[in-house]
């Protein structure tokens, strides 16, 4: 292991996110010790942070994620950087040059695809050059979708003989609104779309994170209207996590060498419910998703709709968040038709907790495999990086629960 000053330095800890994130890691150093550091441009506030956690001695590191010389300091002095700074198409492509090129393991929780192909592109050589493993998704996008799905196809195997052809997630139900910094990634997207046509073509693409976007699979487009359930009957609806979730898992399996073949499927959606309440439910669930996706921006409504959602640096309160929850249905098809199916529970709120503690579990399993030559150099996905016995303890820190159920 390349020696450093530091185990783990987390960027952003002053924000909203970046403060669930400092009491995760202050409980994982109380149970298996590590050296770490928090990090950001307002010493100040992040002395707060730490105050209020009882966390005075731990260092802090002045860095602007618009300069580029601090950042180098900070990649340079720790083994793993973990960041909560987004937008990260405005706010993040520095942290990673630098990463990149100290040879920091790093892990975040965009879900900015077009920013992440950007990133691909420009670095993936020299990550693998330098040896350092990139992970990006380490949140509610796409750690349950992505983990979820290895562990679905893992016990395929084992209980049928074979891996499915087709998965589809379902979205059954959850408590806890997307993230502030989530919308303003979304906001920020629908004004890069605005000024360069080419990205919303490149987003159609159901294979734009792959290592080969132009790989030719059977894959189709997003859901982009509510629809009946072909698999067990009902209304769906589009789930606003489709785009990332589905291209994260789909760039998995080609990383993994196509396991479950190169005619494998995978879709996601939010299950409604049957009969006229579930298509009411369905046409309720599109509404703001629709409101948000043709509001141009500058316009009127697009200044209306970002005055009246959750602003970046905002969240919920500690009560609420503990009152959240979710749970996902995974239904797999065997070649013969038959199906499968497996649940996953979150016993909190997914934008907020839930997604700081998975970051957290990200970061500290990226430490613990630091001079392991398993998961291979690069831009890599969560199911790469992590073994399924690392796969499992990371969902269950972030208090996930994943059964087989059957047949369906």
């Amino acid at each position: 292991m390349r020696k450093r000053e530091y185990d783990i330095v987390l960027f952003g800890a002053s924000g909203f996110t970046g403060r669930i994130v400092v009491g995760f890691l202050k409980a994982a150093c109380e149970e298996s010790s590590f050296k770490w550091a928090v990090s950001g441009r307002n010493a100040e506030k992040i002395r707060a942070v730490l105050a209020k956690n009882g966390l005075e001695n731990i260092p802090v590191v002045v860095a602007d994620s618009e300069d580029y010389n601090s950042l180098d300091r900070l990649a340079s002095s720790t083994q793993v950087v973990v960041t909560t700074v987004g937008p990260y198409a405005l706010y993040g492509s520095k942290l990673v040059e630098a990463c990149v090129k100290n040879g920091t393991d790093y892990c975040d929780l965009t879900g900015e695809v077009q920013w992440m192909r950007k990133m691909i592109d420009r670095w993936e050589g020299e990550a693998r050059k330098q040896q350092c493993r990139m992970i990006h998704c380490c949140g509610f996008d796409s750690i349950p979708s992505d983990l979820g799905l290895a562990w679905f196809q893992k016990c395929a195997k084992e209980e049928t003989g074979n891996y499915f052809k087709h998965v589809s997630m379902r979205l059954l139900a959850a408590k806890g609104g997307l993230s502030g910094g989530t919308l303003a990634s979304m906001f920020n997207l629908r004004e890069e779309i605005a000024k360069d046509r080419s990205i919303g073509k490149m987003l159609k693409n159901p294979y734009m994170l792959n290592p080969d976007p132009d790989f030719n699979g059977p894959d189709g487009g997003d859901l982009k209207w509510l629809k009946e359930d072909e698999l067990k009957g009902g209304w769906l609806a589009p789930f606003v996590m489709e785009i990332i979730n589905t291209r994260i898992v789909r760039r998995s399996h080609a990383l993994k060498g196509f396991p479950y073949g190169e005619d494998f499927t995978y879709n996601e959606a939010i299950y409604c419910g049957k009969g006229f309440s579930g298509k009411f439910n369905a046409r309720k669930s599109i509404l703001p998703l629709a409101i948000i996706r043709f509001a141009k921006p500058g316009s009127l409504l697009y200044r209306f709709v970002r005055w009246v959602l959750p602003k970046q640096g905002q969240g919920p309160s500690e009560k609420s968040r503990k009152a959240g929850y979710f749970k996902l249905e995974f239904i797999g098809v065997t070649l013969d038709g038959e199906k499968y199916r497996a649940v996953l529970r979150g016993d909190s709120d997914p934008g907020y907790t839930a997604t700081a503690a998975m970051l957290t579990g990200a970061a500290l399993t990226l430490l613990e495999n630091r001079e392991s030559k398993e998961a291979p150099y690069g831009f890599i996905t969560p199911s790469v990086a992590f073994n399924p016995d690392q796969q499992v303890k990371i969902m269950d820190r972030a208090g996930m629960v994943i059964e087989w159920q059957g047949k369906l």
